[in-house]
């Protein structure tokens, strides 16, 4: 079985993404996560660029890695400066990675017009940086930065700058499409030649800027390459880079290519979740294989046909890349959507009384006022034991008032006061807050506090607005949605209103019951 290098840059080309700034901590950790799954390379940052990195590869030493080389990544020596005496191979030597990645131009455009030197110098450039490295005793990649823009300009010339890497003995060539414009049969045929000229083992290194980077992958490791760069999520410069989570699948479930372990690929959901958490970046939810939209089924009919066949809707089984299925229940649901999403929520539907349809209609009607419970679970289930009288409710709201007052140049400021009845006990509470929710969120809690004390362990963690009908203006109805969580677990729940408080107060009233009804059943 053909077998596939992983190199993941995350790490280097991941934390130019615009919002992502990684302390050393966060690359140990991501380091750490990366070897767990099975990686063969991770490129650690480039040594001497910044002092972030210079630590970063003093401490990764004292990590015990089971799958993974560790990487230094630099560039070529200056013109008329001897190896020796070239700043940033001193770096790269200076880290003592035991892999070694550097990059030199193969477009001649480069070449002249950004290096400012002679084609000729620049493949001397190349083969005597490459050379010292290796006797140095290092494991040697060169990145042919910007090879298919050169390719298409001067072919001879970049396949000359591949010529060179090897005569200096690089152990891998990576063909990189710098630039993200190039199409996936130009990538093909360019690494077909490029093998054909060169016998050092190729791999590839794209950037997303025409979104083929994916393609573009998977395309050269058909056309020979045996080593694939990426990042975790797709994360890099402009557009990102080519995303590892999704490449890792289709190498070993539609290639049957050998890359990391059946057992590592079911981390792999985990992984990409993992390190958007630490990068402080959302998870796409659309996201290939690995987001929270990758298995979910919405359409009635899709639904249907799942629950006798998952091959019919599914092009992989969820579990093998360690993610899940999800059953929506929308409007477009049928009603073996409300059969199944009852099992998984493990309400007994009484069928006799045709509470299928029941829930069904009304979800409905909600759904055409503007409720989406796709994207607020937790409200979904209190609606759906509340329709069948399952649900009783923990407190009784008897109102609350909102006050947001400003005088002149000083801050605004708000009060919210909220009154509840819990059994035969009454009880009113004022707060102020950051904000009408922050302040509602902190009296509900005040006044619920003393009866229900696990209260305390949960807090809002996210808050969404959106417009529904921006034609009628600001009497448009608005949908809210409220993320919670505790110690346990996270939820969203929804509220809907033409009045932006009282929606944010129903969304906030199902956050605060479902933590209630959780904690019940627990």
């Amino acid at each position: 079985m053909k077998k596939i290098e992983i190199y993941d840059t995350t790490l280097r080309d991941g934390a130019q993404t615009e919002g992502i700034s990684f302390s050393v901590n966060d690359k140990l950790r991501i380091t750490e996560k990366l070897d767990e799954l099975g990686v063969h390379f991770i490129e650690g940052g480039w040594p001497g660029a910044n002092p972030k990195d210079i630590s970063y590869f003093h401490q990764v030493k004292k990590i015990k890695l089971v799958n993974a080389r560790i990487a230094a990544f630099g560039s070529t020596k200056r013109s008329e400066v001897k190896p020796e005496n070239d700043i940033v191979l001193k770096g790269l030597i200076a880290s003592k990675a035991n892999v070694i990645t550097i990059f030199g131009k193969a477009w001649d455009l480069q070449v002249k017009d950004v290096l400012k030197t002679s084609l000729d110098e620049n493949l001397k450039m190349i083969e005597a940086s490459v050379k010292y490295l290796k006797s140095n005793g290092k494991f040697v990649l060169f990145d042919a930065e910007h090879f298919f823009d050169g390719y298409i300009a001067n072919r001879g010339y970049a396949l000359k700058a591949l010529k060179a890497a090897q005569n200096g003995g690089a152990d891998r060539i990576v063909l990189c499409d710098t630039n993200g414009g190039t199409i996936t049969s130009t990538v093909f045929n360019a690494v077909i030649e490029a093998g054909k000229e060169v016998k050092t083992p190729l791999g590839i290194h794209v950037h997303n800027d025409c979104e083929l980077a994916v393609a573009n992958s998977i395309a050269a490791v058909e056309a020979g390459a045996i080593h694939v760069q990426g990042t975790m999520n797709g994360y890099g410069e402009r557009c990102g880079n080519a995303n590892l989570a999704s490449i890792i699948p289709i190498l070993k479930l539609k290639l049957g290519i050998d890359c990391i372990s059946d057992i590592a690929l079911k981390e792999l959901t985990e992984t990409s979740r993992f390190v958007a958490e630490i990068c402080n970046m959302k998870q796409e939810d659309s996201q290939p294989f690995v987001g929270s939209r990758a298995f979910a089924h919405k359409a009635g009919i899709h639904v249907n046909a799942i629950l006798k066949n998952s091959r019919s809707y599914e092009h992989v089984a969820p579990e093998k890349v360690g993610n899940k299925r999800r059953l929506v229940v929308s409007e477009q649901a049928g009603r073996s959507s409300i059969k199944r999403k009852a099992e998984e929520l493990n309400i007994k539907l009484d069928t006799s009384k045709d509470q299928e349809a029941k829930i069904l209609n009304s979800l409905k009607k909600l759904e055409s006022e503007g409720y989406q419970f796709e994207s607020a679970e937790a409200s979904l289930e209190l609606f759906m034991n509340r329709s069948m009288k399952k649900f009783k409710d923990f407190f009784q709201m008897q109102g609350f008032r909102v006050i947001t007052e400003k005088k002149g140049r000083s801050k605004v400021e708000t009060e919210a006061t909220v009154s509840v009845k819990v059994g035969e006990h009454k009880e009113t509470m004022l707060a102020h807050g950051d904000g009408p929710v922050n302040a509602l969120d902190s009296a509900l809690r005040k006044a619920l506090k003393d009866f229900f004390p696990s209260l305390n362990e949960m807090h809002l963690s996210d808050f969404k607005v959106r417009v529904l009908d921006e034609k009628s203006a600001t009497a448009a109805k608005v949908r809210v949605l409220i993320k919670s969580q505790d110690k346990h677990d996270s939820w969203w729940t929804i509220g809907v209103s033409e009045n932006i408080i009282e929606a944010s107060w129903k969304a906030l009233i199902d956050s605060v019951e479902y933590k209630l009804f959780k904690d019940s059943k627990s």
